[in-house]
């Protein structure tokens, strides 16, 4: 018999529907009763792609025996942490005071008004390997509340009160230049870095695509004395990870974190927000590299990733979805793997040689008795291999890949949590502008531009309120920061790849709204929560980065971007304001902030291209593609059509005499107007008098 979670729209919620446990969704029914039977609750906080979640519902949710004695000793909540990132940061943070160490799936107990004091992550059904079982733990919390309630409700309120220390420790007299900051946070990343593997530390290994866009700051820093180690771990890092069993070979797009050290056996889940923050990266990388392979390769898997996501993501309605399982008929990464005698059914001989060679599919395989797919050997290497010409082996690849591609095709497929998340779609929105106006592939702005008019049309209240789910239908539950920050990063990127002011309206009402709900007047820096939302037992603010960047670093590059904009103050301020607010972390651990390090350059390094007169002018497209050629440095590229605009820094910069008219401003300061590509190249390339 269904239980309460039927009546949600989660695909993660509805996946517990027919469980023997009576899970409540989040909300006052499950609490009002916890209080009125003097129960402990249960929040169990997962998400659809996640692998032990899968597992801890096999074994203990969907056990009749156990979910009858759960039912009897707690009132249980089952929370989607992708619907609900404020619930999930709060418990997540209250395991982490109490075990050094998180993860998901996410249990812990509370006190019927809400205070944890007890948590975990996976357990087992039974104790096993030294793990004590599910049904322990229900035992030992129950008995621990009747029977020790004093020392429960000390803990809860120690908790509690940690919880709602205010998270952004100021006080600290920060002296440093933003420049000085970055550089020490790139300075301590380096120390950190595996000059072997890539990436930073050991097994698990996580893309890490903020600390990464540090080494792109630091590279570019010609008064950084480790420019050049930055940019060589850039590359390294990037290229490793794209040969890895983490990148998928055949359809592109990136799993979700390596278990090795070495990138190849992933976790087979793939997200959207991964893929949609290391496409930029990509392209970075692509626009810094020296080595013309290098260059080639990051390119490849930038325009790859940006298809998966077309491909593999995209809804009818152009939105996207939020992620695919690790797990397809109960097993994890069954649909991505592959064996020997696989290919040598499916393809030619040679063919067979060929792709074995260049993926590295063994005999005996790389896990598990099967091969995850990864370049093993260049296509230059194979064609030395087996006298082959390298042309005559990309040939055979291509072949091959579509054999195969079309083969998994027939595979029983991961699923798909359909839902439509505000903030990743636009992360994935500023990824395909990005990588449409630098890898000159109109189809990626194109459906940039379908993402961001679906969320305008649909995922709005009526009175204006952006909303964070979109889901079997119907939009829901209040937006966070985050939400209102990535979509007005993603619709500033949209306006400088098509120069229609109409995004460039939307991402300045939506910034506006932000501040209005979210600011901090009192401490400064933006809340999870808005002011005028569901207040929950401790009010947060948003500062490290963990799988997606904090909401205070999101909110400040789309403030840093608008300030280029418009050169209104009040943006700028704001800024400054959170640095002073997030000091003590600036000053000891900035690491921690990573992304909102790479942004404070914005506020001191940016330049920004005028470009006047009708978007399809031929010159005026060629000056454009110019601008997303050369090194990735802070840059905001307005466009002006004809006639008025409402882009402030546009005002002052009329078309001069028909012609096709560009300005290159930095610090506000301008050039004279220049009149072709090979004029606005020229200026570019030269530093501006400031």
């Amino acid at each position: 018999m269904p239980n309460r979670l039927s009546r949600e729209t989660s695909p993660y919620l509805l996946q517990h529907a027919n469980n023997p446990v009576d899970w409540y969704p989040w909300g006052d029914e499950a609490w009002a009763r916890a209080r009125a039977e003097d129960k402990p609750v249960l929040v169990s906080v997962g998400y659809a792609a996640c692998h032990w979640c899968h597992v801890m519902e096999r074994e203990s949710f969907e056990n009749d025996a156990i979910a009858a004695l759960q039912n009897d000793l707690v009132v249980s909540i089952k929370v989607d942490r992708e619907e609900r990132p404020d619930v999930d940061e709060i418990y997540m943070d209250a395991q982490q005071m109490l075990h050094g160490h998180g993860g998901w799936p996410l249990n812990v107990f509370c006190t019927p008004d809400g205070r944890p004091f007890f948590g975990g992550t996976y357990f087992p059904p039974q104790r096993r390997t030294g793990m004590p079982g599910w049904t322990d733990v229900l035992q030992g919390v129950t008995q621990a509340f009747r029977e020790q309630r004093d020392k429960v409700e000390q803990q809860a309120t120690e908790l509690t009160r940690h919880l709602n220390l205010r998270v952004e420790l100021a006080g600290e007299d920060l002296t440093e230049s933003p420049a000085q900051v970055r550089s020490r946070a790139a300075t301590a990343l380096l120390q950190a870095v595996d000059r072997t593997h890539g990436g930073f530390g050991g097994a698990p290994k996580f893309p890490q695509p903020y600390y990464l866009q540090l080494m792109v700051q630091q590279a570019l820093d010609e008064s950084a004395s480790n420019r050049a180690d930055a940019r060589q771990h850039l590359s390294h890092s990037l290229r490793k990870m794209a040969e890895g069993g983490i990148y998928d070979q055949l359809a592109g797009g990136f799993h979700r974190y390596a278990v090795d050290e070495i990138w190849l056996v992933p976790h087979f889940e793939k997200m959207l927000y991964d893929n949609a923050l290391l496409i930029p990266l990509y392209l970075d990388a692509y626009r810094m590299a020296d080595d013309p392979a290098d260059a080639e390769l990051f390119s490849r898997i930038a325009r790859e990733t940006s298809d998966y996501l077309l491909d593999g993501l995209q809804t009818p309605d152009g939105a996207f979805y939020a992620s695919t399982d690790a797990d397809s008929e109960g097993v994890e990464g069954k649909y991505f793997v592959w064996t020997r005698d696989e290919l040598h059914e499916l393809l030619d001989s040679q063919d067979a040689e060929i792709a074995c060679r260049r993926w590295g599919v063994d005999v005996g395989g790389n896990w598990e008795g099967n091969s995850i797919l990864l370049a093993a050997q260049s296509p230059e290497d194979v064609a030395r291999w087996l006298n082959l010409t390298p042309a005559e082996v990309e040939t055979s690849l291509a072949r091959s890949r579509q054999t195969l591609l079309e083969h998994r095709a027939t595979r029983i497929p991961p699923a798909t949590d359909t839902k439509i998340i505000a903030a990743w779609n636009g992360m994935a929105i500023d990824a395909l502008a990005k990588a449409g106006s630098v890898l000159q592939e109109p189809r990626f702005i194109d459906a940039a531009e379908r993402a961001a008019r679906f969320i305008v049309d649909n995922m709005r209240t009526q009175e204006g309120a952006l909303l964070r789910i979109h889901s079997a239908g119907r939009a829901s539950v209040d937006a966070f920061v985050e939400d209102y920050a990535a979509l007005a990063d993603g619709m500033i990127s949209l306006y400088e790849s098509t120069g229609d002011e109409s995004w460039y309206t939307e991402a300045r009402s939506t910034i506006d709204t932000m501040i209005e709900r979210f600011w901090d007047h009192d401490g400064g820096g933006f809340f999870t929560v808005a002011r005028d939302g569901e207040q929950l037992i401790a009010q947060r603010k948003p500062t490290q980065d963990g799988a997606t960047p904090s909401g205070n670093a999101l909110a400040a590059r789309a403030l840093a971007r608008m300030y280029a904009l418009t050169a209104d103050g009040r943006y700028a301020d704001l800024i400054e304001a959170m640095r002073a607010t997030f000091s003590a972390y600036l000053s000891k651990a900035p690491t921690m902030l990573g992304l909102f390090v790479s942004v404070e350059d914005w506020l001191t390094d940016h330049r920004s291209v005028a470009l006047v007169g009708p978007a399809d002018d031929p010159e005026i497209e060629q000056m454009r593609r110019n601008l997303w050629s050369g090194e990735p440095r802070p840059l905001v590229v307005m466009q002006q059509s004809a006639g008025t605009t409402l882009v402030p820094q546009l005002a002052d910069k009329p078309q001069q005499n028909g012609r096709p008219t560009a300005y290159v401003c930095q610090a506000f300061a301008c050039s004279a107007p220049v009149h072709s590509a090979a004029e606005l190249r020229s200026v570019f390339d030269d530093p501006l008098p400031v």
